[in-house]
């Protein structure tokens, strides 16, 4: 997972450099519109103007900052968190990411900012998220947050002394002790994998730790008696 996040920082890194260059390099125009700050203006305007105008002004203000549905949670470890949680960080960091493009864009010649601009962008990031982070988190978890092989392990708690097991579909399952000892215990009917070399039982374990458990009410008075 860190290549991946790694990896994801570095696009995103380099989508938003492409970014500010796009939207904040100075332009030598001789005329520009004021600074918009009435909602839906803008996207009136472009739908008047016909398909193609439309296209351009609502689709490119949609695409501008889309990858960053898909980067931001990545790059920022977001991959096993709710996606509820996920969705609402990304859209709220996307909308301002917007905002700041558009404020900066206001002290920049030959650029203005725009309040539909911010909707569009914040409404594009939350678009991409819906439509393609869900499907790649789940690949991403099923292929690279498991072991070699794509067993995908889980932990349990089990037994009245709190010890954890942990599971695959090997059929081993791993105990670790009171004192931190760890052990296999062979699963009946399932063959023994080549890679484990030690086997310590629930019982001996609880025996070592516990021996006056082990030995029974009856043993355990005897020896006092003998004492």
């Amino acid at each position: 997972m860190s290549r991946v996040r790694a990896a994801s920082a570095v696009l995103l890194l380099a989508h938003l450099l492409a970014v500010a260059w796009a939207t904040l390099r100075p332009r030598s125009v001789l005329w520009v519109s004021p600074t918009n700050l009435r909602p839906f203006t803008t996207i009136r305007a472009d739908l008047a103007g016909g398909p193609q105008e439309a296209l351009h002004g609502i689709g490119g203000g949609l695409l501008l900052l889309a990858p960053l549905g898909v980067l931001l949670p990545l790059a920022t470890g977001q991959l096993r968190r709710g996606l509820a949680g996920t969705a609402f960080r990304t859209t709220v960091a996307g909308a301002l990411v917007a905002l700041a493009i558009a404020l900066a864009q206001t002290g920049v010649p030959g650029q203005v900012g725009n309040v539909d601009a911010v909707m569009l962008n914040t409404a594009g990031v939350g678009a991409v998220y819906l439509l393609l982070y869900p499907p790649l988190r789940r690949w991403l978890l099923r292929g690279g947050g498991t072991g070699r092989g794509g067993v995908r392990a889980r932990l349990r708690r089990v037994g009245p002394y709190g010890l954890v097991g942990l599971k695959g579909r090997t059929g081993l399952r791993g105990r670790v002790g009171l004192k931190g000892h760890v052990g296999r215990e062979r699963r009946p009917g399932l063959r023994h994998h080549p890679g484990l070399k030690h086997h310590v039982s629930l019982k001996d374990e609880v025996a070592r730790s516990h021996p006056e458990k082990s030995q029974g009410p009856g043993s355990s008075l005897a020896g006092r008696l003998a004492g």
